[in-house]
């Protein structure tokens, strides 16, 4: 069993759009430890979802929805998501200003 501890994903999304920033490689496991968000523009807000086995996005998936985040401001969050083969994270901003990166371990 081999872990390989990494960036994980690294995205700015465009504005209003759900956007995959990980997804778990077939025959792997992931611990996703920190996710920074960083808002290089005007007070918005962002969504966090966990998508099982790539499942389509559905109400109870979201871990935060419409967080707010002030103008040039960062936010760190320690999550401890555990996390199967083909299981996503998908993020979304209110604007294209916001930069999303995932920080963990692939287990395989």
């Amino acid at each position: 069993m081999a872990i390989n501890y990494k960036v994980l994903g690294q995205v700015a999304p465009g504005a209003t759009t759900q956007t995959t920033l990980y997804t778990v490689p077939a025959a792997t496991q992931a611990v996703c430890s920190t996710l920074a968000i960083c808002n290089r523009g005007a007070s918005t807000t962002f969504r966090i979802a966990v998508q099982p086995a790539g499942a389509s996005l559905i109400s109870q998936m979201y871990i935060a929805y419409d967080a707010a985040i002030n103008a040039n401001d960062s936010v760190y969050l320690t999550l401890g998501v555990t996390l199967a083969a083909t299981d996503l994270i998908s993020i979304y901003a209110n604007t294209a200003n916001v930069s999303f990166s995932l920080f963990g371990s692939e287990i395989s």
